[in-house]
């Protein structure tokens, strides 16, 4: 499988249906900001290093995600609106397991 199916709810609330690469080593923040889903430079502001949680999403549903790294974990300890389902979207890696993710991203704080 080339391309997976990835559903975003931006922050307005409209679901997004997208197609996203598995073979590119890309993760679910670098596809949100391709397909410009969250106005520019109001995510992924450190550039993926698990380091602001502007790109923080939370994720709907069942899809076992990659297990959350300290960095992720002490970065979502500080950060605004996280719940139970909340992740960064840079720390995770698209791959084919993902197909039919569903994530809602975090209000702008």
């Amino acid at each position: 499988m080339q391309d997976i199916t990835i559903h975003v709810i931006d922050r307005n609330g409209k679901k997004h249906s997208i197609a996203a690469p598995t073979d590119m080593a890309m993760n679910v923040m670098e596809i949100i900001r391709s397909y410009e889903l969250a106005p520019e430079g109001t995510i992924g502001i450190c550039g993926g290093m698990a380091m602001c949680a502007s790109c923080q999403c939370y994720v709907n549903s069942k899809h076992m995600l990659n297990v959350m790294e300290d960095d992720e974990e002490a970065m979502l300890s500080e950060a605004f609106n996280v719940k139970e389902n909340s992740r960064l979207s840079c720390q995770i890696p698209i791959s084919e397991i993902l197909h039919e993710l569903e994530i809602e991203l975090a209000p702008e704080s």
